[in-house]
């Protein structure tokens, strides 16, 4: 029952307020009328709430009143009446109430100093200006004090207390030095909020003893000194760095009031070494994009025009290489009253209701008070048409004697409200504002609108005559607004006459007379035509025009739509343009315009300039415009329109285009209608209800299109019901508690009749609901308020003019505005399918507690700590979204042997819900990456060191370490090449290797054969054998290869690339059997790596380590 009740007055309070809006009165902004209607007295300036003032110069209250007649003005100090004649230090300006206290001659403003409030008062009621704080400014000097030097080990952190003087206002605090320059500032040294000078870290630089603070009052411009502070900086022993702790606020956990609208600003400053660096967060939450800055090296938060959504816990984390230091501030955003609704004054006529509104919000929720005439309402002269109910006042039934001012205080412990609004009910009889006999000039066809600016209270009613005793205008002709002018939408040259508007009330009648012209429209009968001239001849484009006799044309020509040359050779006739001596600077276009006070009409016509030809030769142009429009067969729908083609100027024509215009809607616009064959000249058209046809016709040929024809005569189709309803209607809410319905509107001719509206009906979908409609103007959105969160709604909009309504529109689907969801995913399970990758599952969270559109949900996670190192430090945590209502998803890229924690939310179209708990799941152990560095020492020829770093990521816990080698041929041909046995056996190769030349040179030359192939195998030496591939043992040298070349893996390739498959013994396999090849720096030659595939070699193939079959080749 309680319920009802509530819906019950709410409704009532919303049919008072439209009762409001019907029946208060619009007073014209009329000067000589407000000159002559009573008005309750209107607060127009005052002074600041809280106004400090400057001691040196005299007190100006400022309280400006408008009313009729004009208010007389008195003042309140401290709450008792405060008599200015009494006191001659204090006048107040003639015709004002501001207040003047003479300070410069004698008097002290601390004297002065307490609450003001003027009050305005005349015979129809009092209005009063808000409590004004009177504080005198101060700049109090600095408190002496001795300052003893501040000793500081190096590396230590420091502050250096300003603590300036209390002054009204505060002061502005800044460190400078003795030559005035101010003191820089970084992360390391910085000034805090509270003006104290803060160090995180000190060092030797920082010995000084100019530290001096400045406090600058500007209020009365001026600036008070501290006694400079020293500073020596002393280093006895070596430096240690520190861990961040935080010289402000102390403590883990503080408090922060702030109000909405203010700028919040927050501080954290640290010690340590190396300083450290400051990282702000919002628990549970994001800091607001746009209002958020940081400031002072990130050592400020600053949060510009704060909201309730504000409040919360903000933390600053401090930190440096050893550690970090957090403080959480709890914010609480409390708000000072502000207005949702404030009262407006209110015009009533005597008889009629009306109501006056006071909303306002804060935080607390502010006290609502009412005052009539400064005097709190419960004890103000009772008045029977008044009643109070909370925050609205209804009126019932006003009388003249109900005129007041009504003062409307909302107030809550952070400040007050005061807004005035007065009641003035009057009894006027009508009076006519437009001036009598006001001449009106229009042109033919076009629309014609007659003022009749009125007022009277009760408001008058308006008629509208043709001549003095004419009968009244009626008719689908005329439009009646509700301003009082009269539309003559095409207004005709027997629409000439007087007018007569007669405005009654109750209390009498007036009337006015104004007279209306319709003049005959301009236009160019014979305009220019297109040319094409030869160079250095002459040219003269003609625009011959008819207007009305009693109206002055004036006619100008112009170029490429700018002025003509300023030059000789143009001559402007009365009715003509005549170019002599035409150059090919003249090409262009050309336009005739006509301008009259009332219209203006325009015709182009394009020059071209061409080279005189050497035979004549056939001119190919646009064809002329069509002509003799004429109209036939004229029904409600449809027209038949026919027309006279122009010369064709040797291209035939191959289309018609027809356009035409709505002179009702939109005048002077031409909107494509068909197009027809070249043969046609005749078509058939269809129209829509309520437009003001005019046609005009252009011919099209294969050089362009022709000028278009004169417009026909106008044709005005009947109104009729609109055929079509709005488009594109949708019902989306932008509040939980409201829903935006939405169309795209008809446009002008799709209305069919004057009076376009709509009227939008809604209901709750799936209730058993009767539809709720209202009927706007022609706009194309409306806001439901009160719905409950995201429900469906069925909508409709259809569309009515004064005819009747449109069809039956077609309902749609729309929902009221989303909130945020109100639960988590629950049952978030995690299955950890590798070292790298996790599938998460959860639960679907009801629909009902989605409150929106379900756009998917959200999966945080972030690393917590990696289980190899045992530490732990901040990660960025990672977002996946999986869109709909999938509940599970793919977790990529983890590390491996990782602890991660993980929640789950579900996202609507307002934003996320809560998180669902952590879920922490560890990765198993992982493949570690390669050794970050391998490095030979202490190389011997039968022995060696080797030392490696552990893995950049080992994955897991580490078990053992694998090497891996493998011998080379290039070590052993190194080796050898130092034994003397093997330099002796080369010496002998090359002594026989010369001993056989000599022998085939003498053979040679005596013309013998000397078999050089038997002496070489009979002498093959087993070092020069090609080696077999696959072991790398030496082959037979047989003769089926004597004249191939080695093979390509015949031979160690000269980077020393290892294969794998060789590979796979350990070092202690192989003992000191192998002795490696290394740089002078001990690093090994070739490749640690265990890839299948060899690496191409560095350099070219050929560039080999020296072997003696390599020296034999290049010997021979």
């Amino acid at each position: 029952m309680m319920k009802k009740r509530s819906i019950s007055a709410s409704k009532a309070s919303l049919v008072l307020f439209l009762c409001q809006v019907i029946s208060a009165l619009d007073v014209p902004l009329d000067s000589k009328l407000l000159e002559e209607l009573s008005q309750p007295p209107t607060i127009t300036q005052q002074s600041p709430k809280d106004y400090i003032v400057d001691p040196r110069e005299n007190i100006v209250i400022q309280c400006e009143a408008k009313g009729k007649p004009p208010p007389s003005f008195s003042w309140t100090r401290n709450g008792t009446h405060f008599d200015i004649d009494k006191d001659a230090q204090v006048t107040m300006k003639p015709n004002s109430g501001t207040l003047v206290i003479n300070i410069m001659n004698g008097g002290k403003a601390e004297v002065y100093e307490g609450v003001y409030q003027c009050t305005a008062r005349n015979e129809r009621g009092a209005a009063i200006s808000n409590n004004i704080v009177i504080r005198s400014s101060r700049s109090p000097l600095w408190t002496k004090e001795k300052l003893e030097p501040n000793h500081v080990q190096e590396g230590d952190s420091l502050v250096l207390h300003c603590r300036p003087p209390v002054g009204l206002p505060p002061p502005i605090i800044f460190w400078m030095d003795n030559a005035f320059q101010r003191l820089p500032q970084s992360e390391r040294v910085s000034q805090g909020l509270n003006g104290d000078l803060y160090f995180s870290n000190v060092q030797p630089e920082d010995t000084r003893e100019d530290y001096i603070c400045y406090a600058r009052f500007n209020h009365t411009q001026t600036i008070q000194q501290k006694q400079p502070i020293s500073v020596k900086v002393f280093s006895t022993k070596p430096v240690t760095e520190k861990q961040p702790i935080l010289l402000t606020p102390t403590g883990s956990t503080s408090t922060k009031v702030e109000l909405r609208g203010n700028v919040l600003l927050l501080e954290c400053i640290a010690a340590g070494l190396p300083t450290p660096v400051i990282r702000w967060i919002k628990e549970g939450g994001e800091l607001p994009a746009n209002r958020t800055f940081f400031e002072n090296f990130k050592k400020t938060l600053k949060i510009i025009d704060v909201s309730e959504a504000d409040s919360g816990n903000y933390k600053c984390v401090a930190r440096n290489i050893l550690g970090s230091v957090h403080h959480v501030i709890s914010v609480t955003v409390k708000a000072a009253p502000y207005w949702i609704t404030a009262p407006r004054n209110l015009v009533l006529s005597p008889g009629e209701d009306g109501t006056l509104i006071c909303r306002a919000n804060g935080n607390p929720k502010p006290n609502i008070s009412w005052l009539a005439n400064g005097v709190p309402i419960a004890i103000a002269p009772e008045d029977p048409s008044r009643k109070v109910d909370g925050d609205t006042i209804i009126f019932s039934h006003v009388q003249e004697r109900s005129s007041a001012v009504y003062q409307c205080n909302a107030s809550n412990e952070y400040g007050y409200l005061l807004a005035n609004a007065f009641v003035n009910v009057l009894a006027e009889p009508p009076r006519i504002l437009t001036p009598a006999n006001k001449l009106y000039q229009v042109i033919a066809d076009s629309p014609a609108l007659l003022d009749c600016a009125y007022f009277g209270s009760p408001k008058p009613e308006v008629e509208w005559f043709k001549g003095v005793k004419g009968s009244i205008l009626r008719g689908n002709e005329y439009i009646f607004h509700d301003n009082g002018t009269l539309e003559i939408p095409v207004a005709q040259k027997d629409s000439t006459g007087t007018y007569t508007c007669v405005a009654r009330n109750e209390l009498g009648k007036i009337q006015n007379e104004v007279q209306l012209e319709v003049k005959d429209p301009t236009m160019i009968i014979k305009q220019p035509e297109y040319k094409v001239i030869q160079r250095y001849g002459q040219v003269s484009f003609e625009c011959i025009i008819k207007h009305d006799s009693t109206l002055l044309p004036t006619v100008m020509w112009l170029k490429d739509n700018d002025e003509l040359p300023d030059d000789e050779r143009f001559l402007v006739g009365k009715d003509n343009l005549t170019i002599m001596n035409v150059t090919d600077k003249d090409d262009g276009t050309y336009t005739c315009i006509v301008n009259t006070t009332l219209d203006s009409v325009s015709a182009s016509a394009v020059l071209t300039v061409v080279a005189a030809p050497p035979t004549p030769a056939i001119i190919y142009a646009r064809p002329n415009p069509p002509f003799d429009l004429e109209l036939t067969g004229q029904l409600e729908r449809s027209v038949e329109l026919s027309w006279i083609p122009g010369d064709e100027n040797n291209s035939p024509i191959t289309n018609f285009v027809i356009e035409y215009e709505d002179g009702l809607h939109e005048p002077g616009v031409w909107h494509y209608q068909t197009e027809v064959p070249g043969t046609q000249t005749t078509v058939q058209l269809k129209l829509s209800p309520y437009v003001n046809y005019s046609f005009r016709v252009i011919a099209v040929n294969e050089i362009g299109r022709s000028q278009p024809s004169e417009p026909s005569e106008q044709y005005l189709t009947k109104s009729a019901n609109p055929d079509e309803n709005p488009s594109n209607v949708q019902g989306i809410g932008s509040e939980p508690d409201n829903l935006v319905i939405t169309w795209e509107s008809l446009k002008g001719f799709q209305s069919n009749g004057p009076g376009l509206q709509y009227k939008v009906s809604w209901r709750q979908k799936d209730v058993d609901d009767e539809w709720t409609s209202v009927i706007v103007a022609n706009v194309s959105k409306y806001i439901v308020s009160g719905t409950p969160t995201f429900v469906p709604y069925e909508i409709k909009v259809q569309a009515l003019n004064d005819l009747g309504y449109a069809p039956e529109p077609s309902e749609v689907i729309g929902h009221s505005g989303e909130d945020l969801p109100m639960v988590a995913p629950g049952n978030v399970q995690v299955h950890v399918i590798n070292s790298t990758l996790a599938k998460v599952h959860w639960d679907p969270v009801p629909l009902k507690t989605v409150r929106g559109h379900l756009q998917g949900y959200k999966v945080y996670y972030w690393k917590v700590q990696n289980l190899s190192r045992r530490s732990r430090r901040h990660v960025e945590k990672k977002i996946l979204t999986f869109r709909g209502n999938k509940t599970f998803g793919m977790l990529p890229g983890l590390e491996p042997y990782s602890s991660y924690k993980l929640n789950v939310r579900v996202v609507n179209g307002k934003g996320e819900g809560p998180a669902s708990p952590d879920k922490v799941f560890k990765t198993p152990e992982g493949v570690p990456s390669s050794p970050s560095f391998l490095k030979i020492t202490n190389p011997t020829l039968d022995s060696l060191t080797l030392e490696w770093g552990s893995p950049t990521h080992p994955n897991g816990v580490l078990t053992s370490y694998i090497l891996k080698f493998q011998p080379t041929m290039a070590s052993r041909q190194v080796d050898i090449a130092t034994q003397g046995w093997f330099i002796g056996l080369m010496c002998a190769v090359a002594l026989l290797i010369l001993i056989l030349l000599i022998v085939c040179f003498i053979r040679r030359n005596k013309g013998g054969k000397y078999p050089v192939k038997e002496k070489e195998d009979a002498h093959a030496d087993p070092e020069i054998q090609p080696m077999k591939e696959d072991d790398g043992t030496f082959g037979e040298y047989s003769d089926a290869e004597d004249h191939k070349p080695l093979k390509k893996g015949s031979r160690t390739p000269s980077d020393r690339t290892v294969k794998k498959e060789d590979s796979d013994d350990s070092l202690v396999d192989y003992g000191e059997g192998v002795n490696g090849q290394f740089n002078e720096d001990g690093s090994f030659i070739g490749q640690y790596s265990g890839k299948k595939e060899k690496e191409p070699a560095e350099g070219n193939e050929s560039s080999e380590a020296p072997s003696p079959v390599n020296a034999m080749n290049s010997f021979v």
